[in-house]
């Protein structure tokens, strides 16, 4: 998002002469809990390298509140353009080819797998336990699964799975020890969460309105070591939990993502200066579109299970369907 923000900034100010651009912390509540921040070229001139318009930058929750204000905007014809930039890792927003930070997430998601399959193949029995982000959707694992082939099994919220019985995942990860003496599992954080006892506290929403989310990785660990426990007390068996959650989250972008950057905040630029308002920028099949606030707000980009990726997985993983015969 730095790379966006310090773009936006800039080429306001080299290339409208914008001279009056401010920034508001805290997502939408620094709009009434903190001063605005004036921005100006030196200031965002290396934020890039850290991990009358408003543009708004974020994910399907931040879209619909953007939504909220293009309609109050409107109600009271103010002379204010609206223009969103899409910002999820997890790739969940819809009709766009791809939201930026997502290539780089799964980069870096890649070496926390390859870290993974290191410490498991040096234990016996080892279990690599890798948790990635995707909390509707599971593109970051999927990806990150396909290019790295050190993975075993690939658990999404768009598939579901079960752990006990024939088919399930423990007789997986059974006869794949015995093959190889190691395995790596990857799990998006949405993955599983049916599964996971709650209690009442723990069925809460955050303050986007979206359910609060479990550990699965932790869990999983759990599960995986009574597991082994009850059906081998007497072998060794090694379960190596790694959540590369804030490292991803916190590295700069990389060279793909940060080009991918400036064309999504100079698109926003321009389409607001030429008269636009309450549309987001986006690349659709290609090409650099403006799409109305209301469309990408409601639609999901969500793994499609039959589609020729989720076969690519399951071909380099041979991992269970989990269809329950």
């Amino acid at each position: 998002m730095n790379t966006v923000i310090r773009e936006v900034v800039v080429g306001l100010w080299e290339l409208y002469g914008v001279r009056q651009i401010f920034g508001i912390r805290s997502g939408y509540r620094g709009f009434y809990t903190a001063d605005p921040v004036p921005l100006n070229p030196k200031l965002v001139h290396n934020w890039h390298k850290r991990g009358g318009t408003v543009y708004i930058i974020g994910g399907d929750g931040t879209m619909r509140g953007a939504v909220k204000i293009f309609e109050g905007i409107s109600r009271r014809k103010l002379n204010i353009a609206i223009a969103g930039i899409p910002k999820t890792v997890d790739n969940d927003v819809g009709i766009i080819d791809q939201s930026f930070g997502f290539q780089t997430a799964v980069e870096m998601a890649q070496q926390a797998i390859s870290a993974a399959h290191v410490e498991a193949e040096s234990a016996v029995n080892g279990i690599g336990l890798v948790k990635l982000m995707g909390r509707s959707t599971g593109h970051i694992a999927l990806h990150a699964t396909l290019s790295s082939r050190d993975v075993d099994c690939c658990l999404i919220p768009e598939n579901d799975f079960y752990l006990e019985g024939k088919g399930g995942l423990f007789e997986f990860l059974e006869e794949r020890l015995k093959e190889n003496g190691h395995a790596v599992i990857v799990v998006a954080e949405g993955a599983g969460q049916d599964l996971i006892p709650r209690t009442q506290e723990q069925q809460q929403k955050d303050e986007s309105g979206n359910p609060v989310f479990l550990d699965v990785g932790a869990w999983l660990k759990t599960e995986l070591n009574h597991w082994w426990k009850r059906d081998h007390p007497n072998e060794l068996f090694t379960v190596k939990y790694i959540d590369p959650t804030y490292m991803i989250r916190a590295v700069p972008a990389n060279a793909v993502d940060n080009l991918y950057c400036t064309l999504l905040a100079h698109s926003a630029i321009h389409g607001a200066m030429a008269g636009h308002t309450g549309f987001v920028a986006g690349r659709v099949n290609g090409n650099y579109a403006y799409i109305p606030l209301a469309e990408v707000a409601v639609a999901r980009n969500v793994v499609d299970t039959k589609d020729h990726k989720w076969a690519w997985v399951r071909s380099v993983t041979s991992q269970p369907d989990f269809v329950k015969k």
